[in-house]
């Protein structure tokens, strides 16, 4: 009787190399996402989490030989913008306080050409606060230069104690910059004058949870200053 001839399986086939090579990338390409994800997302809870404990203060002094008021980018049509606006009302409410006798505008040119210290002086003697007492700093371009160039002017004229007007999501990471000054300060936050809504609050605070984190981690290493 004669023997069956032999099956042999068909030889399994393989993937082509490209495939394996796309998977492959694709798989690498999605740890690096999540890598990055998680990264960012741990930066942003180490800035909040600084924001948090940030300092107001580092003096009890109720009253400051001067009023520095952080700059804000004023309108494209050069008004002032709704922070400026906000800012420097609530720093004449506190000259008229007698919290300092001068007021100190510091900010420029940095988002058009206009200079943001010359236009909240300019709403600052519009509500009638005298030329004499308000001083302009118009160089700086970030919360470190405003710092650091409104402390020089400070001790060129020998004032060392300052209260600092600023915006309330703004202001712990204006302190953190403030307490590696040579200067008795403590942060005034400026109630908004429009109402804010819940949305716009959290994107304000998620956007200088952002910033805080490049802060820490290096602008305050990088952008050297020395008042």
């Amino acid at each position: 009787m004669a023997s069956e001839p032999s099956r042999t399986r068909p030889a399994a086939r393989r993937r082509p190399r490209k495939t394996v090579r796309r998977r492959g990338f694709a798989s690498w390409l999605l740890k690096l996402a999540v890598a990055a994800a998680v990264a960012v997302m741990a930066l942003l809870a180490w800035g909040d989490l600084a924001r948090r404990f940030a300092p107001v203060s580092n003096t009890s002094l109720q009253r400051c030989d001067a009023i520095v008021v952080l700059g804000s980018p004023a309108e494209s049509d050069g008004n002032p913008s709704p922070i400026e606006l906000a800012r420097t009302t609530e720093a004449v409410r506190e000259y008229e306080r007698g919290v300092a006798p001068r007021l100190i505008f510091t900010g420029g040119d940095v988002a058009n050409r206009f200079v943001e210290a010359r236009v909240m002086a300019q709403v600052a003697e519009a509500q009638g606060i005298p030329a004499a007492a308000v001083v302009l700093e118009t160089h700086a371009r970030d919360t470190i230069e405003n710092a650091c160039y409104a402390t020089r002017i400070m001790q060129a004229h020998g004032w060392n104690s300052a209260e600092v007007v600023t915006s309330r999501s703004h202001a712990p990471r204006a302190a953190m910059i403030f307490s590696r000054m040579p200067l008795k300060w403590r942060m005034h936050v400026a109630p908004s004058l429009e109402p804010e809504s819940t949305l716009q609050r959290d994107v304000l605070s998620l956007w200088e949870d952002a910033k805080t984190a490049r802060y820490l981690v290096w602008a305050r290493q990088m952008e050297h200053c020395q008042p």
